[in-house]
C-alpha cells in the first residue's frame, strides 16, 4: 500500500500516541529519536502542540493529517481519558479513511488489551463510573479492537530482548512501508 496515493495533504507521516508517564522518557524518546533519524516525519504531542491550542482539537488534526499511527500500550494506558479518545479517533479513522495502526505491547499482555483483562479491568471501572456510558462504550470497544491487531510485544522480562532492537526492527518496517 502507498502512502501517497491520498488526497489530503500528510503533515506527519506518524502519529505517535502514548501514555507519558509510562514511557515519555524511555521507549516512546527513543522509538522518536529512531524514526527522526530515518526521515520519518513524527508527530509528538511534547513538540508540535502550540501554547494554548485545545489538546482534543489538536490532536485530532494530527491523527488526520499522519499516514499512520503507532499506539504504545503500556500498564496506564487506559487509565487515561485523553489517550482512550486519542485511540477512539484512530480506530474511527482506521474503518472511515483506511488510517493503518500499528500496536506497541509495552509490558502488558496482548490479551489483557483485547480482553480488557488485568490492570485495564479496573481502569474502565473508573471511567464508568465518572464518564458517559456512551463514551466509555466507544474506547472500550477502541482499546479491544487495537488489542486483535498484530503488532510488537514487548514483554521486558529478562528473557526479552533489548528494547532497541524492537526499536531497529519498527523502524525498518515503516521504511519498507514508506517506500512502496
Amino acid at each position: 500500500m502507498a502512502f501517497s496515493s491520498s488526497s489530503r495533504p500528510m503533515n506527519h507521516q506518524v502519529f505517535l500516541s502514548f501514555r507519558g508517564e509510562d514511557v515519555r522518557l524511555n521507549f516512546a524518546s527513543h522509538l522518536l529519536k529512531a524514526l527522526k533519524d530515518t526521515g520519518v516525519n513524527v508527530f509528538f504531542d511534547e513538540e508540535k502542540l502550540e501554547k494554548g491550542e485545545q489538546l482534543s482539537q489538536a490532536l485530532s488534526r494530527a491523527i488526520a493529517a499522519s499516514n499512520l499511527s503507532i499506539i504504545i500500550l503500556s500498564v496506564n494506558y487506559a487509565s487515561s481519558k485523553s489517550c482512550l479518545a486519542e485511540l477512539s479517533d484512530i480506530m474511527d479513522r482506521k474503518h472511515t479513511q483506511g488510517h493503518i495502526v500499528l500496536p506497541i505491547f509495552y509490558h502488558v499482555d496482548p490479551s489483557h488489551v483485547r480482553n480488557i483483562g488485568g490492570s485495564f479491568t479496573t481502569s474502565f471501572e473508573e471511567h464508568e463510573s465518572k464518564r458517559p456510558v456512551d463514551e466509555v462504550k466507544r474506547w472500550k470497544a477502541a482499546f479491544a479492537e487495537v488489542g486483535k491487531l498484530k503488532g510488537w510485544y514487548i514483554e521486558g522480562g529478562k528473557f526479552d530482548r533489548p528494547e532497541f532492537e524492537y526499536i531497529k526492527d519498527i523502524v525498518d518496517m515503516l521504511k519498507k512501508k514508506f517506500d512502496e
